[in-house]
Protein backbone atom coordinates (compact mmCIF):
# COMPACT_ATOMS: atom_id res chain seq x y z
CA UNK A 1 0.00 0.00 0.00
CA UNK A 2 1.59 3.37 -0.85
CA UNK A 3 0.65 6.73 1.28
CA UNK A 4 1.04 10.20 -0.59
CA UNK A 5 2.51 13.08 0.81
CA UNK A 6 3.07 16.82 -0.20
CA UNK A 7 6.40 18.56 1.27
CA UNK A 8 6.43 22.38 0.77
CA UNK A 9 9.63 23.69 1.41
CA UNK A 10 8.46 27.85 1.93
CA UNK A 11 12.35 29.65 1.52
CA UNK A 12 13.67 32.58 1.34
CA UNK A 13 14.00 33.09 -2.26
CA UNK A 14 11.74 30.22 -3.74
CA UNK A 15 8.81 28.04 -2.82
CA UNK A 16 9.45 24.20 -3.40
CA UNK A 17 6.86 21.44 -3.56
CA UNK A 18 6.86 17.83 -3.55
CA UNK A 19 4.72 14.87 -3.76
CA UNK A 20 6.17 11.70 -3.16
CA UNK A 21 4.85 8.24 -2.34
CA UNK A 22 5.83 6.31 0.72
CA UNK A 23 5.50 2.65 -0.23
CA UNK A 24 5.11 -0.45 2.40
CA UNK A 25 8.56 -0.94 2.96
CA UNK A 26 9.09 3.00 3.95
CA UNK A 27 11.30 3.68 0.75
CA UNK A 28 10.41 6.90 -0.66
CA UNK A 29 9.21 7.47 -4.88
CA UNK A 30 8.84 11.48 -5.90
CA UNK A 31 6.39 11.24 -8.32
CA UNK A 32 5.99 15.25 -9.11
CA UNK A 33 7.76 18.65 -8.00
CA UNK A 34 7.17 22.17 -8.79
CA UNK A 35 8.88 25.58 -7.45
CA UNK A 36 7.57 28.88 -7.66
CA UNK A 37 9.94 32.60 -6.88
CA UNK A 38 8.84 33.66 -3.31
CA UNK A 39 6.66 36.38 -2.68
CA UNK A 40 5.45 37.63 0.22
CA UNK A 41 8.37 36.44 2.47
CA UNK A 42 11.05 38.04 3.87
CA UNK A 43 14.02 36.40 5.66
CA UNK A 44 11.68 33.07 5.60
CA UNK A 45 8.90 35.01 6.99
CA UNK A 46 5.82 35.81 5.91
CA UNK A 47 5.06 39.49 5.03
CA UNK A 48 2.24 39.31 2.76
CA UNK A 49 0.01 36.32 2.99
CA UNK A 50 -1.81 37.02 0.23
CA UNK A 51 1.21 37.13 -1.70
CA UNK A 52 2.63 34.19 -0.27
CA UNK A 53 -0.21 31.88 -0.93
CA UNK A 54 -0.10 32.75 -4.57
CA UNK A 55 3.37 31.57 -4.78
CA UNK A 56 2.10 28.07 -2.79
CA UNK A 57 -0.08 27.78 -5.30
CA UNK A 58 1.58 28.26 -8.13
CA UNK A 59 4.43 25.45 -6.73
CA UNK A 60 1.68 23.38 -5.74
CA UNK A 61 -0.24 23.27 -9.08
CA UNK A 62 3.20 22.29 -11.01
CA UNK A 63 3.78 19.40 -8.66
CA UNK A 64 0.33 18.52 -8.57
CA UNK A 65 0.31 18.42 -12.57
CA UNK A 66 3.46 16.35 -12.89
CA UNK A 67 2.26 14.05 -10.31
CA UNK A 68 -1.57 13.54 -11.53
CA UNK A 69 -2.86 13.70 -7.87
CA UNK A 70 -4.55 15.88 -5.95
CA UNK A 71 -3.21 16.20 -1.95
CA UNK A 72 -5.00 18.45 0.45
CA UNK A 73 -2.43 18.08 3.40
CA UNK A 74 1.37 18.55 3.94
CA UNK A 75 4.31 19.23 5.97
CA UNK A 76 5.30 22.57 5.61
CA UNK A 77 8.97 23.85 6.84
CA UNK A 78 9.34 26.92 8.88
CA UNK A 79 12.57 29.13 8.94
CA UNK A 80 14.71 29.70 12.05
CA UNK A 81 13.66 33.27 12.05
CA UNK A 82 11.94 34.26 15.36
CA UNK A 83 12.76 31.19 17.01
CA UNK A 84 13.74 30.77 20.40
CA UNK A 85 15.27 27.16 21.89
CA UNK A 86 15.73 26.28 25.79
CA UNK A 87 16.84 22.67 27.33
CA UNK A 88 14.17 21.45 30.23
CA UNK A 89 14.65 17.64 31.76
CA UNK A 90 11.77 14.94 33.26
CA UNK A 91 12.18 12.68 35.33
CA UNK A 92 9.49 9.95 36.04
CA UNK A 93 9.25 6.24 38.13
CA UNK A 94 8.95 3.24 36.11
CA UNK A 95 5.94 1.24 38.03
CA UNK A 96 6.53 -2.13 36.27
CA UNK A 97 10.45 -1.75 36.44
CA UNK A 98 10.51 -1.77 32.52
CA UNK A 99 10.34 1.14 30.21
CA UNK A 100 7.88 1.18 27.46
CA UNK A 101 6.99 3.50 24.69
CA UNK A 102 4.50 5.10 27.92
CA UNK A 103 7.38 5.63 30.07
CA UNK A 104 9.37 7.59 27.67
CA UNK A 105 5.90 9.42 26.43
CA UNK A 106 5.46 10.47 30.21
CA UNK A 107 8.96 11.46 30.94
CA UNK A 108 9.06 13.62 27.78
CA UNK A 109 5.79 15.25 28.40
CA UNK A 110 7.19 16.18 31.53
CA UNK A 111 10.18 17.64 30.62
CA UNK A 112 7.84 19.69 28.15
CA UNK A 113 5.45 20.75 31.31
CA UNK A 114 8.49 22.00 33.12
CA UNK A 115 9.95 23.93 30.56
CA UNK A 116 9.04 28.03 30.89
CA UNK A 117 7.96 28.98 27.77
CA UNK A 118 6.55 31.88 27.48
CA UNK A 119 2.67 32.65 26.70
CA UNK A 120 3.50 34.40 22.56
CA UNK A 121 5.63 31.38 21.61
CA UNK A 122 4.60 27.95 20.56
CA UNK A 123 6.66 24.69 20.54
CA UNK A 124 7.82 23.24 16.95
CA UNK A 125 9.87 20.56 18.51
CA UNK A 126 10.71 18.76 21.32
CA UNK A 127 13.95 16.65 20.85
CA UNK A 128 15.81 13.61 23.44
CA UNK A 129 19.95 13.97 23.81
CA UNK A 130 20.01 12.39 26.62
CA UNK A 131 18.18 9.38 28.44
CA UNK A 132 19.16 8.83 31.92
CA UNK A 133 18.06 4.90 33.15
CA UNK A 134 19.16 4.61 36.99
CA UNK A 135 21.65 7.53 36.95
CA UNK A 136 23.35 5.36 33.78
CA UNK A 137 23.65 8.35 31.46
CA UNK A 138 23.64 9.06 27.45
CA UNK A 139 21.71 5.87 26.70
CA UNK A 140 21.09 5.82 23.55
CA UNK A 141 17.28 3.79 23.56
CA UNK A 142 16.07 3.41 27.00
CA UNK A 143 12.94 1.24 25.63
CA UNK A 144 12.86 -2.32 27.17
CA UNK A 145 15.26 -1.38 29.41
CA UNK A 146 14.94 -2.88 33.47
CA UNK A 147 14.90 0.36 35.75
CA UNK A 148 13.17 2.48 38.45
CA UNK A 149 13.74 5.99 37.39
CA UNK A 150 13.88 7.50 33.89
CA UNK A 151 15.34 11.01 33.08
CA UNK A 152 15.41 12.75 30.05
CA UNK A 153 17.48 16.13 28.94
CA UNK A 154 15.21 17.83 25.97
CA UNK A 155 16.24 20.59 23.13
CA UNK A 156 12.91 22.16 22.91
CA UNK A 157 12.60 24.79 19.92
CA UNK A 158 9.76 27.21 19.96
CA UNK A 159 8.47 29.71 17.81
CA UNK A 160 6.50 32.97 17.74
CA UNK A 161 3.12 32.09 17.65
CA UNK A 162 1.88 34.98 15.31
CA UNK A 163 4.80 34.14 12.92
CA UNK A 164 3.80 30.00 12.81
CA UNK A 165 0.04 31.22 12.76
CA UNK A 166 0.62 33.40 9.69
CA UNK A 167 2.48 30.64 7.91
CA UNK A 168 -0.53 27.88 8.13
CA UNK A 169 -2.87 31.27 6.83
CA UNK A 170 -0.50 31.38 3.79
CA UNK A 171 -0.67 27.32 2.99
CA UNK A 172 -4.50 27.23 3.76
CA UNK A 173 -5.09 30.09 1.32
CA UNK A 174 -3.46 28.18 -1.29
CA UNK A 175 -6.26 25.26 -0.88
CA UNK A 176 -4.02 23.31 1.35
CA UNK A 177 -4.07 22.10 5.12
CA UNK A 178 -0.90 21.51 7.42
CA UNK A 179 -0.58 18.38 8.87
CA UNK A 180 3.03 19.16 10.52
CA UNK A 181 5.47 22.08 10.63
CA UNK A 182 9.03 21.15 10.51
CA UNK A 183 12.19 23.77 11.45
CA UNK A 184 14.27 23.83 7.79
CA UNK A 185 17.62 23.31 9.53
CA UNK A 186 16.13 20.63 11.03
CA UNK A 187 14.86 19.09 7.99
CA UNK A 188 17.81 19.81 6.06
CA UNK A 189 19.81 17.86 8.14
CA UNK A 190 17.65 14.87 8.10
CA UNK A 191 18.31 15.23 4.17
CA UNK A 192 21.98 15.62 3.85
CA UNK A 193 23.50 13.45 6.95
CA UNK A 194 24.97 9.78 7.30
CA UNK A 195 24.99 8.05 10.50
CA UNK A 196 28.13 8.39 11.40
CA UNK A 197 28.39 12.30 11.01
CA UNK A 198 25.24 12.12 13.71
CA UNK A 199 27.01 10.00 15.61
CA UNK A 200 30.02 11.94 15.79
CA UNK A 201 28.56 15.31 15.95
CA UNK A 202 27.96 17.67 13.17
CA UNK A 203 26.73 21.17 12.41
CA UNK A 204 24.58 21.55 9.08
CA UNK A 205 24.73 25.04 7.59
CA UNK A 206 21.44 25.31 5.78
CA UNK A 207 22.78 28.68 3.17
CA UNK A 208 19.78 29.79 1.21
CA UNK A 209 18.99 33.60 -0.62
CA UNK A 210 18.64 35.31 2.31
CA UNK A 211 19.09 33.41 5.37
CA UNK A 212 21.65 31.00 7.37
CA UNK A 213 20.13 28.40 9.73
CA UNK A 214 22.58 26.49 11.62
CA UNK A 215 21.57 23.07 13.18
CA UNK A 216 24.26 20.99 15.73
CA UNK A 217 23.67 17.65 15.52
CA UNK A 218 24.71 15.49 17.97
CA UNK A 219 24.20 12.11 19.16
CA UNK A 220 20.30 11.36 19.48
CA UNK A 221 19.46 14.62 18.03
CA UNK A 222 19.59 18.17 17.85
CA UNK A 223 21.39 19.82 20.34
CA UNK A 224 21.54 23.83 19.03
CA UNK A 225 19.91 25.85 16.13
CA UNK A 226 20.86 29.09 15.59
CA UNK A 227 19.33 31.78 12.67
CA UNK A 228 21.06 34.22 10.80
CA UNK A 229 19.65 36.52 8.28
CA UNK A 230 22.06 36.82 5.86
CA UNK A 231 22.36 35.14 2.00
CA UNK A 232 23.76 35.23 -1.30
CA UNK A 233 21.24 37.81 -2.05
CA UNK A 234 23.05 39.98 -0.01
CA UNK A 235 25.80 39.56 -2.24
CA UNK A 236 23.60 40.50 -4.91
CA UNK A 237 23.11 44.21 -3.10
CA UNK A 238 26.40 44.23 -2.75
CA UNK A 239 27.48 44.15 -6.24
CA UNK A 240 24.24 46.30 -7.18
CA UNK A 241 25.84 49.04 -4.93
CA UNK A 242 29.52 49.04 -5.67
CA UNK A 243 29.55 48.24 -9.37
CA UNK A 244 26.35 51.04 -9.93
CA UNK A 245 24.39 48.25 -12.04
CA UNK A 246 20.73 47.22 -11.75
CA UNK A 247 19.68 44.67 -9.48
CA UNK A 248 19.41 41.83 -11.90
CA UNK A 249 22.03 42.73 -13.93
CA UNK A 250 24.20 42.38 -10.43
CA UNK A 251 22.41 38.80 -9.87
CA UNK A 252 23.72 37.68 -13.25
CA UNK A 253 26.95 38.49 -12.54
CA UNK A 254 27.05 36.76 -9.44
CA UNK A 255 26.21 33.77 -10.96
CA UNK A 256 28.67 33.58 -14.14
CA UNK A 257 31.29 35.45 -12.49
CA UNK A 258 31.14 34.89 -8.64
CA UNK A 259 34.10 33.06 -7.49
CA UNK A 260 35.96 33.03 -4.18
CA UNK A 261 39.49 31.91 -5.84
CA UNK A 262 42.07 33.61 -7.46
CA UNK A 263 40.85 36.68 -9.43
CA UNK A 264 40.79 38.17 -12.83
CA UNK A 265 41.78 41.14 -14.61
CA UNK A 266 39.59 40.92 -17.07
CA UNK A 267 37.52 43.86 -17.81
CA UNK A 268 32.99 43.30 -18.53
CA UNK A 269 30.50 45.94 -19.71
CA UNK A 270 27.47 46.38 -17.25
CA UNK A 271 25.26 48.96 -17.56
CA UNK A 272 24.03 51.81 -15.28
CA UNK A 273 21.28 51.66 -12.96
CA UNK A 274 18.78 54.55 -13.95
CA UNK A 275 20.48 54.98 -17.34
CA UNK A 276 20.93 51.10 -18.24
CA UNK A 277 21.34 52.34 -22.15
CA UNK A 278 24.25 53.38 -20.93
CA UNK A 279 27.35 50.99 -19.76
CA UNK A 280 30.51 51.11 -17.96
CA UNK A 281 33.86 48.83 -17.55
CA UNK A 282 34.41 47.03 -14.29
CA UNK A 283 37.41 44.29 -13.42
CA UNK A 284 36.32 41.22 -12.40
CA UNK A 285 39.06 42.12 -9.62
CA UNK A 286 36.45 44.27 -8.07
CA UNK A 287 33.42 41.59 -8.46
CA UNK A 288 35.65 39.13 -6.60
CA UNK A 289 36.28 41.05 -3.74
CA UNK A 290 32.92 42.27 -3.37
CA UNK A 291 31.90 38.52 -2.93
CA UNK A 292 34.75 37.24 -1.07
CA UNK A 293 34.14 40.17 1.52
CA UNK A 294 30.66 39.27 2.04
CA UNK A 295 31.01 35.46 1.98
CA UNK A 296 34.23 36.24 4.61
CA UNK A 297 32.08 37.81 6.53
CA UNK A 298 28.56 35.28 6.34
CA UNK A 299 31.20 32.75 7.63
CA UNK A 300 33.12 34.01 10.49
CA UNK A 301 29.69 34.84 12.13
CA UNK A 302 28.33 31.42 11.47
CA UNK A 303 31.89 30.51 12.97
CA UNK A 304 30.91 32.83 16.36
CA UNK A 305 27.41 31.39 16.60
CA UNK A 306 28.90 27.90 16.83
CA UNK A 307 31.69 29.15 19.29
CA UNK A 308 28.71 30.78 20.94
CA UNK A 309 26.95 26.94 21.09
CA UNK A 310 29.62 25.89 23.66
CA UNK A 311 29.57 22.48 21.91
CA UNK A 312 32.32 22.97 19.23
CA UNK A 313 33.99 20.23 20.86
CA UNK A 314 31.43 18.20 20.18
CA UNK A 315 31.79 18.41 16.49
CA UNK A 316 33.78 15.56 15.68
CA UNK A 317 32.16 15.18 11.97
CA UNK A 318 33.04 19.05 11.27
CA UNK A 319 30.87 21.32 8.80
CA UNK A 320 28.26 20.27 6.54
CA UNK A 321 27.15 23.39 3.51
CA UNK A 322 24.04 22.57 2.04
CA UNK A 323 21.82 25.38 0.49
CA UNK A 324 22.04 27.50 -2.87
CA UNK A 325 24.60 29.25 -1.43
CA UNK A 326 26.85 26.83 -0.90
CA UNK A 327 27.14 26.25 -4.59
CA UNK A 328 29.54 29.45 -4.17
CA UNK A 329 32.76 28.48 -6.34
CA UNK A 330 35.56 28.19 -3.73
CA UNK A 331 33.43 28.27 -0.42
CA UNK A 332 34.66 25.12 0.84
CA UNK A 333 38.10 26.43 1.00
CA UNK A 334 36.79 29.73 2.79
CA UNK A 335 35.00 27.60 5.18
CA UNK A 336 37.90 25.10 5.99
CA UNK A 337 40.15 27.97 6.97
CA UNK A 338 37.80 29.84 9.05
CA UNK A 339 36.48 27.06 10.91
CA UNK A 340 39.86 26.30 12.29
CA UNK A 341 40.95 23.82 9.71
CA UNK A 342 37.66 21.71 10.70
CA UNK A 343 36.50 18.95 7.82
CA UNK A 344 33.77 20.69 5.62
CA UNK A 345 31.75 18.94 2.97
CA UNK A 346 29.21 20.10 0.46
CA UNK A 347 25.90 18.48 0.58
CA UNK A 348 23.65 17.63 -1.32
CA UNK A 349 19.99 15.68 -0.68
CA UNK A 350 20.32 11.76 0.00
CA UNK A 351 19.36 9.76 -3.26
CA UNK A 352 15.68 8.81 -3.84
CA UNK A 353 13.77 6.92 -6.06
CA UNK A 354 12.20 9.15 -8.76
CA UNK A 355 14.26 12.47 -8.09
CA UNK A 356 13.84 14.61 -10.47
CA UNK A 357 17.39 15.78 -11.81
CA UNK A 358 16.61 19.36 -10.72
CA UNK A 359 16.09 18.21 -6.83
CA UNK A 360 19.86 16.72 -7.05
CA UNK A 361 20.75 20.41 -5.93
CA UNK A 362 21.72 21.74 -2.64
CA UNK A 363 19.09 24.39 -2.41
CA UNK A 364 16.92 21.44 -2.36
CA UNK A 365 17.92 19.79 0.86
CA UNK A 366 14.96 21.00 3.23
CA UNK A 367 11.84 19.68 0.94
CA UNK A 368 13.95 16.23 0.49
CA UNK A 369 14.25 16.41 4.16
CA UNK A 370 10.49 17.01 4.45
CA UNK A 371 9.53 13.90 2.68
CA UNK A 372 11.92 11.96 4.83
CA UNK A 373 10.22 13.24 7.77
CA UNK A 374 7.03 12.04 6.58
CA UNK A 375 8.44 8.47 6.16
CA UNK A 376 9.67 8.36 9.74
CA UNK A 377 13.30 9.18 9.19
CA UNK A 378 13.32 11.75 12.43
CA UNK A 379 15.24 11.78 15.77
CA UNK A 380 14.40 8.35 17.97
CA UNK A 381 11.45 10.16 19.83
CA UNK A 382 10.01 13.82 19.81
CA UNK A 383 7.05 15.64 20.53
CA UNK A 384 5.79 16.98 16.75
CA UNK A 385 4.08 20.62 16.87
CA UNK A 386 0.63 19.22 17.08
CA UNK A 387 1.71 17.66 20.33
CA UNK A 388 2.01 13.53 19.41
CA UNK A 389 4.46 11.95 20.18
CA UNK A 390 6.87 10.44 17.42
CA UNK A 391 9.17 7.45 17.50
CA UNK A 392 11.02 5.67 14.85
CA UNK A 393 9.30 3.32 12.19
CA UNK A 394 5.86 4.46 13.71
CA UNK A 395 3.30 7.08 12.24
CA UNK A 396 2.07 10.05 14.91
CA UNK A 397 0.14 8.66 17.61
CA UNK A 398 -2.22 10.56 19.61
CA UNK A 399 -0.99 11.92 23.07
CA UNK A 400 -2.81 10.70 25.98
CA UNK A 401 -5.43 12.68 27.58
CA UNK A 402 -3.66 13.70 30.86
CA UNK A 403 -0.40 14.63 29.30
CA UNK A 404 -1.75 16.35 26.16
CA UNK A 405 -3.96 18.63 28.54
CA UNK A 406 -0.90 19.45 30.61
CA UNK A 407 1.35 20.06 27.59
CA UNK A 408 -1.30 22.87 25.79
CA UNK A 409 -2.64 23.87 29.05
CA UNK A 410 -0.03 25.09 31.26
CA UNK A 411 2.39 26.71 28.75
CA UNK A 412 2.42 29.88 30.56
CA UNK A 413 2.71 28.58 34.18
CA UNK A 414 6.30 29.53 35.13
CA UNK A 415 8.04 26.20 36.48
CA UNK A 416 12.17 25.89 37.98
CA UNK A 417 13.35 23.34 36.51
CA UNK A 418 15.44 20.07 38.54
CA UNK A 419 18.29 19.43 37.11
CA UNK A 420 18.31 15.40 36.54
CA UNK A 421 21.84 15.24 38.41
CA UNK A 422 19.75 16.06 41.67
CA UNK A 423 17.12 13.79 41.73
CA UNK A 424 15.26 13.21 45.24
CA UNK A 425 12.70 10.52 45.49
CA UNK A 426 10.48 13.52 46.68
CA UNK A 427 11.24 16.13 44.23
CA UNK A 428 10.18 12.88 41.65
CA UNK A 429 6.84 11.86 43.35
CA UNK A 430 5.97 15.78 43.24
CA UNK A 431 6.93 16.54 39.82
CA UNK A 432 5.05 12.97 38.93
CA UNK A 433 1.95 14.22 40.99
CA UNK A 434 1.81 17.41 39.55
CA UNK A 435 2.44 16.97 35.99
CA UNK A 436 -1.05 14.49 36.30
CA UNK A 437 1.40 11.49 35.64
CA UNK A 438 0.47 9.91 38.38
CA UNK A 439 -3.05 9.08 38.42
CA UNK A 440 -5.11 6.75 40.20
CA UNK A 441 -8.02 4.74 38.20
CA UNK A 442 -11.22 6.98 38.59
CA UNK A 443 -14.05 5.54 40.13
CA UNK A 444 -16.47 7.53 38.39
CA UNK A 445 -16.44 10.69 35.77
CA UNK A 446 -17.51 12.81 38.24
CA UNK A 447 -14.54 12.03 40.85
CA UNK A 448 -12.14 11.87 37.91
CA UNK A 449 -13.16 15.31 36.83
CA UNK A 450 -12.67 16.94 40.61
CA UNK A 451 -9.61 14.90 40.69
CA UNK A 452 -8.20 17.15 37.43
CA UNK A 453 -9.29 20.35 38.86
CA UNK A 454 -8.00 19.89 42.58
CA UNK A 455 -4.25 19.11 40.67
CA UNK A 456 -4.70 22.27 39.04
CA UNK A 457 -5.64 24.49 41.54
CA UNK A 458 -3.08 22.85 43.71
CA UNK A 459 -0.45 23.89 40.67
CA UNK A 460 -1.80 26.85 39.67
CA UNK A 461 -1.97 28.21 42.96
Amino acid sequence: MRSPILAIDIGSTKICAVIAEIESDGNIKITGAGTSKAQGLKKGSITNIELASKSIKAALGDAKRVAGSDIKRAIVSISGAYTKSLNSSGIVNIPNKEISVKEINRVMYTSLYNANIPNEYEVLHTLPFNFTVDDQDYIEDPLGMNASRLEVETHIITTQKSNLNNLKKAVRAAGVEVDNVILNGYASAIAVLNEDEKELGVAVIDMGGSTCNIVIHSGNSIRYNDFLGVGSNHITNDLSMALHTPLNVANNVKMQYGSLRAPSDDLIELPIIGDEETTHEVSLGVVHNVVYARVEETLMIIAQSLEKSGLKDAIGAGIVLTGGFSKMDGIRDLAVAIFDNMPVRIAKPTELDGLFDTLRDPAYSTVIGLAKYAAGSFSSYEIDVNKNMRYQNEMPSEPEPELSNLASGFESINIKNTPPSQPKEKTVEEKNTTAGLVVEEDKSKQAGFWSKFWNWATQLF
